[in-house]
């Protein structure tokens, strides 16, 4: 009977120290996952990091000349038309340039519209387009720069011309012959072959 007690006096106190055990191995049982998580996190952090900034260093592609390589190089912009252009390399020509027949070149200018002079003094306007005829594409480069003299020649000598002077076969050659005068005076020692008259209207 003593040793019965003795035992179930024992008893309570390992259930209660196995109760304390388990009470305190709960948490590190909990502990020990959430730890694991925590250096899983980490190890992905800085591998992350690490392969982001392998990326950015080596991913990057080096200029050919690191490599020995040469850079590929552009094409050459196509010429316009006829392959001539004035007002220096690469500028946008003010006329029209083709090549013609023969080594001639034809050089077609901006319209030309001018204000006239009429007998009731109604408003009569005159507009022409004109081809010039050049020996070679070099004269291209003389007429360019001085389009601003040809056009201020244009407006002073066409204001004083009357709608009956330019009709009729030998009006439209006097025109011709006259602008021909006027824009070789402007460009000497250069010449232009011919005058041609394309369009002509007036309203």
């Amino acid at each position: 009977m003593a040793k019965d007690k003795a035992k179930s006096k024992e008893a309570p106190e390992g259930e209660a120290a196995e109760a304390v055990e388990g009470e305190e191995g709960a948490p590190a049982k909990k502990k020990l996952p959430v730890l694991f998580i925590a250096i899983g996190v980490a190890v992905a952090l800085v591998l992350g990091g690490g392969g982001t900034a392998a990326f950015l260093i080596f991913g990057k592609k080096k200029p050919p000349e690191a490599h020995g390589e040469k850079k590929p190089e552009k094409k050459e912009e196509k010429k316009k038309e006829g392959g001539h252009g004035g007002g220096g390399e690469g500028a946008k020509p003010v006329g029209i340039v083709k090549e013609g027949p023969d080594g001639v070149t034809f050089y077609t200018m901006p319209d030309i519209t001018v204000n006239m002079q009429s007998p009731d003094n109604r408003p009569t306007y005159i507009k022409l387009k004109l081809t010039l005829e050049l020996p070679n594409a070099e004269i291209v480069e003389v007429l360019e720069p001085n389009m601003p003299r040809m056009q201020d020649m244009f407006q002073a000598f066409l204001r004083e011309l009357r709608p009956e002077d330019m009709q009729g076969s030998q009006g439209n050659y006097q025109l011709r012959m006259e602008i021909q005068r006027r824009v070789n005076l402007i460009i000497a020692p250069a010449k232009v072959n011919a005058v041609l008259i394309e369009e002509m209207l007036i309203s």
